[in-house]
């Protein structure tokens, strides 16, 4: 096992090449973005809360809903399927479908397979396109003001151009990084998971700010040393979060959609910020203290 001394003496040489990995999966990511972006209209898939459409829920367990998955799945091409299930003991407590289309032309879809749908056994909520387009323009809106605010306190903090953009590029490439791995395994965004971006925000800076102020505003030992005591923080506070989140996600059941995406998409972007955070940021603010400070 290399030790630390020798890790110390092989990063002093390698951490400008370093520093560009996570860039490059940053470029490459904002590249799929666009591409997707001139394919779509959207920089995401989003679900009805967002879109509009029609969400049909049916009650407990009176139907087969893998037969109507894939009979649906062939009358409708834009139809997506939830299972609301007992959080205590799993059992399926209804079954939501979910589609573009308007509520005449999806229950007809429905009801065409054999399947009789009344008051008593389903209930049926339709969002309008303009009403969910000016939601989702909306939570952008906040999105975008809560990032600009960030890097406003951000630029007062640390009153230096290159480290504030250090913090600012970390916390902008976890959340490009969580969008993309969405878009990749076509998940469809809800609003919670809107709200999830805002909180990847805060947990994203928190890192960034302990690495740079130590870095910068500390004087005892070397950079070094003084960069190594961040990453051990960081290390641990990223993985404290990662351990409340992950095991939610993959062993709750029973736990709700809108739950489960907050919980996956601040996993992604947590993992995201250990190499953006510890390969990127931590470079640039060596880069900096080396060379513009002549720190060592």
């Amino acid at each position: 096992m290399m030790s630390r001394e020798k890790f110390s003496n092989w990063y002093d040489k390698n951490y400008k090449f370093v520093l560009f990995i996570p860039v490059v999966v940053v470029l490459v990511s904002i590249i799929y973005l666009a591409t997707f972006y001139t394919q779509t209209g959207d920089v995401m898939y989003k679900d009805i809360s967002l879109a509009g459409g029609t969400a049909i829920t049916i009650a407990g367990e009176s139907i087969d809903t893998s037969i109507l998955e894939s009979e649906l799945g062939e009358l409708v091409s834009d139809v997506s399927f939830r299972k609301l299930t007992d959080i205590r003991t799993g059992r399926q407590v209804a079954f939501i479908v979910e589609s573009s289309l308007s509520p005449e032309e999806l229950l007809s879809a429905i009801e065409s397979l054999g399947i009789n749908l009344t008051e008593e056994n389903s209930s049926t909520e339709f969002t309008g396109p303009s009403l969910s387009n000016s939601f989702y323009t909306q939570l952008i809106i906040a999105l975008f003001i809560s990032f600009i605010l960030m890097s406003i306190v951000i630029f007062f903090l640390f009153k230096a151009f290159t480290p504030s953009m250090a913090v600012i590029f970390a916390a902008l490439s976890n959340i490009i990084f969580a969008l993309t791995v969405m878009n990749l395994f076509a998940i469809k965004v809800s609003a919670a998971g809107i709200a999830a971006f805002l909180m990847l925000i805060g947990y994203s800076v928190d890192t960034d700010i302990l690495l740079t102020t130590r870095a910068l505003k500390k004087t005892e030992g070397t950079l070094n040393h003084r960069i190594y005591g961040a990453f051990k923080t960081g290390v641990l506070m990223t993985g404290t979060a990662l351990a409340a989140v992950l095991p939610a996600f993959f062993l709750v059941s029973g736990l709700p959609d809108s739950f489960k995406q907050i919980f996956l998409i601040l996993a992604i972007g947590l993992c995201a910020d250990l190499f953006n955070t510890w390969m990127t940021n931590t470079g640039i603010i060596k880069w900096y203290c080396s060379e513009k400070r002549g720190m060592i």
